[in-house]
């Protein structure tokens, strides 16, 4: 049995076969607009997510070259492995982050649900940072590549739910 494509076209593809409707999970069901015990659970504004804080491996981390004025944002659920692959010392780590070995870390973010949310936290500290303008040289006696960093760090919190986040600043200069 054929079935017609469009009234217009009359091209005819061979009918499907139709599979039965999805059965719901009970997660699916759970998460339901009309189940009422769902939503007493989950925090408004963060999309779904549980009010306590679930812990996950999952962290955004800034680095800083030791030698070029340059600093690195990358996603990991393993922050030694990773500074170790950027440093050459093991084999892999980013490309852009071969030039400016010895990396060393200035910040680790903690504390997201899964990757999804540490790569579009990661996605948005890049893009902010690229946007912003960056202050001459005589008004920064610090680091300017980490206050740079951390003002766009300063701009993701306030579009980002950091409520369950644990942000630790390795550089004495702005803990």
């Amino acid at each position: 049995m054929r079935k017609q494509l469009s009234t217009r076209f009359r091209s005819t593809k061979p009918a499907s076969h139709r599979l039965p409707p999805k059965a719901l999970s009970p997660t699916a069901v759970a998460s339901s607009p009309s189940s009422s015990s769902s939503s007493s659970s989950l925090t408004p504004g963060r999309g779904g997510r549980r009010s306590r804080c679930p812990k996950s491996e999952w962290c955004v981390y800034l680095i800083l070259s030791s030698r070029l004025n340059r600093s690195y944002v990358g996603v990991t659920t393993n922050f030694v492995r990773r500074l170790k692959q950027h440093n050459g010392e093991i084999k892999g780590g980013a490309k852009a982050a071969s030039a400016g070995r010895p990396w060393s870390l200035a910040c680790i973010i903690r504390g997201f649900v899964d990757r999804s949310e540490a790569c579009r936290f990661e996605s948005m500290w890049k893009s902010i940072s690229r946007k912003m303008s960056r202050k001459k040289k005589e008004e920064n006696p610090v680091n300017p590549v980490l206050q740079h960093r951390e003002a766009a760090l300063n701009r993701v919190k306030t579009e980002f739910d950091c409520s369950c986040l644990g942000i630790e600043w390795q550089s004495p200069a702005l803990n």
